[in-house]
């Protein structure tokens, strides 16, 4: 009997492990790497051209954004838990320094479900719902890890990076560092 029960534990087990594995391709989660939290500020002989910020938002207009501010890049999903942690600190940041621009960078989300989100917690910036975009930050940004945010310098160049839930101290730093330059 014992041994029955063994067998019936390891195969509920198996059956119970191997549905949340993200192993098929409709699975929004498959690739996700939560970030550490770790800041980086690049020096600036060494910051790369952040890419073109255009396209669909969420809300269904087209976007198209020039360099020439201090801009801050958060990429996010709305099933990703520390990307809802961090949005009342997004928002706020947002109004704070209202100088700097905010844009969102939607990734592996359904865009309906992502705008009820949107919707829900008043997201005063737009977001991008092209993730192709994401590839233009190759060399500067872990394309699987989110939430990520970075920071663009006023020439365009990426500046600063979050790997992981960005905390005010955080965020408020590099866009402090880099608005003073």
């Amino acid at each position: 009997m014992k041994r029955l029960n063994k067998s019936i534990t390891l195969v509920f087990l198996t059956l119970t492990l191997t549905s949340c594995s993200g192993g098929g391709s409709s699975s929004t989660q498959e690739s996700f790497v939560s970030g550490s939290g770790a800041v980086t500020l690049i020096k600036s002989p060494d910051r790369i051209q952040a890419p073109v910020l255009a396209g669909m938002t969420l809300s269904g207009t087209n976007y198209s954004y020039g360099f020439g501010r201090v801009t801050v890049v958060n990429v996010w999903a709305s099933w990703c838990a520390p990307c809802r942690a961090e949005i009342p600190t997004l928002i706020a940041l947002s109004k704070k320094y209202s100088e700097v621009t905010f844009i969102g960078i939607l990734t592996r989300d359904n865009p309906p479900t992502a705008e009820a989100f949107q919707r829900r917690f008043k997201i005063p910036y737009p977001t991008l719902i092209d993730d192709a975009i994401l590839l233009g930050f190759k060399g500067s940004l872990a394309a699987n890890a989110i939430p990520s945010t970075v920071v663009i310098d006023r020439n365009g160049k990426v500046a600063g990076r979050i790997s992981g839930e960005v905390t005010v101290a955080a965020l408020s730093e590099l866009i402090e560092k880099v608005s003073a330059e």
